[in-house]
C-alpha cells in the first residue's frame, strides 16, 4: 500500500533566490593589482522529505541480500520466510 507524503519543507522560498549574471571578462590587469574574484553562486534551494517508518522499513527490506533474508528466516522472521518462498518460486519459473 502506498503512503502519502505528509509534509514537505522548502529551504528557501523562490522569491529569495537571486539570478546571478555573468560579468564581462576583465581586461589585462596591471601586475600590481589582483584579478577580481568571481562572485560566489547562490546555493540551489534544498527540499527535504520525511519518509514514514513503514516506507523506511520497506526500503531496507528491498535492499537486503538473499543471504540476509535466509539468515532472518532461519531466526523466525515470518516476513523473511515468506520472501524466501516467493523468491524460490520465482527461480523455478
Amino acid at each position: 500500500m502506498a503512503n502519502a507524503i505528509t509534509g514537505v519543507t522548502h529551504a528557501a522560498p523562490p522569491s529569495a533566490v537571486k539570478d546571478v549574471q555573468p560579468q564581462a571578462a576583465p581586461q589585462a590587469a596591471p601586475t600590481n593589482q589582483k584579478a577580481s574574484q568571481p562572485a560566489p553562486k547562490a546555493p540551489a534551494p534544498k527540499d527535504t522529505v520525511q519518509i514514514s517508518t513503514a516506507a523506511q522499513t520497506a526500503l531496507q527490506e528491498s535492499r537486503e541480500t538473499a543471504t540476509q533474508t535466509a539468515r532472518e528466516a532461519s531466526r523466525g522472521d515470518r516476513q523473511a520466510a515468506r520472501l524466501l518462498v516467493k523468491e524460490t518460486g520465482a527461480k523455478k519459473s
